[in-house]
């Protein structure tokens, strides 16, 4: 599946929009918008994939995302019944209304926080899912009130996780995002195999010297570092699947072991023997 800008077709006299029980757990949908997103999964064991962050969550998951954050569809290889529920904010409306209101004083900082990507924990994930499933009985004024209800209720929770201990920044103009997809997909397309930076750049329609500055200028990363985050994070999930070591390594187009665990052990902390271990 390709990683892309993701269009949230909702109506667009509304400031959010409510999905209730999409289903694709066949599906690895890797992707981002510039809406925020509050996302809660019950009755499933799965992967928690947002931004350079990725880990398991057990029997149930709250988590808000922030704008334009990358990130994994939560029932991604559910093999369980489960409910999940999805409410997409637009960013105008958060940004613009909710955090200028002076009477919702406590929200801002809980969107603030959402840029690092928020999990929560606790009983707070059941009384929030239930509150988010009965927006399906509720017509649009008391949907938004409710809203504001859930608001208050996760911005003054202290049972929480920050997924990145400094804000996600990796932000793109429109007029960047579909260059940025382009690289993006080619990246997921291909990152099992020997990449080279002209091939890369002949996607983005430049030579290779002006690539690698548009890139570092566009991510705050070399395209090398990107590529090596991204082939770690997808050899994560080898990793968390059983696959051995060398499977997880040369499955994600590293060509030396010596060489993805030095840059395992440098992007995570920790070697992928350990992490394995760790998942498993």
């Amino acid at each position: 599946m390709k990683i892309q800008l993701e269009t949230i077709t909702s109506n667009t006299n509304s400031s959010f929009s409510m999905m209730f029980n999409p289903q694709l757990s066949d599906l690895f949908y890797w992707h981002f918008h510039p809406e925020y997103e509050l996302v809660y999964i019950e009755g499933a064991t799965g992967t928690r994939h947002v931004g350079e962050h990725i880990s398991t969550y057990h029997g149930s998951d709250l988590v808000l995302i922030g704008s334009n954050i990358p990130h994994l569809n939560f029932d991604y290889g559910v093999k369980t019944e489960y409910r999940k529920v999805v409410a997409h904010l637009k960013k105008d409306f958060i940004e613009k209304h909710i955090l200028e209101t002076p009477e919702l004083s406590l929200i801002p900082k809980l969107f603030e926080k959402s840029r690092h990507g928020i999990a929560f924990k606790g009983g707070i994930k059941k009384s929030v899912g239930d509150k988010l499933f009965n927006f399906q009985n509720l017509n649009s004024f008391n949907q938004y009130i409710q809203l504001l209800e859930v608001f208050q209720i996760l911005a003054g929770s202290k049972d929480i996780v920050l997924l990145h201990e400094q804000p996600y920044t990796k932000k793109y103009s429109e007029r960047e995002q579909g260059r940025i997809r382009s690289i993006y997909a080619y990246v997921d397309k291909n990152y099992h195999q020997k990449i080279e930076l002209n091939e890369i750049a002949g996607i983005s329609n430049m030579t290779k010297e002006a690539f690698c500055r548009y890139f570092k200028k566009a991510t705050s990363n070399t395209f090398i570092d990107f590529l090596n985050r991204y082939r770690i994070s997808q050899s994560k999930r080898h990793l968390m699947s059983g696959k051995s070591v060398s499977e997880a390594s040369y499955s994600c187009g590293f060509e030396s072991l010596s060489y993805y665990n030095r840059i395992f052990k440098k992007i995570t902390n920790e070697n992928p023997s350990d992490f394995r271990k760790r998942y498993l």
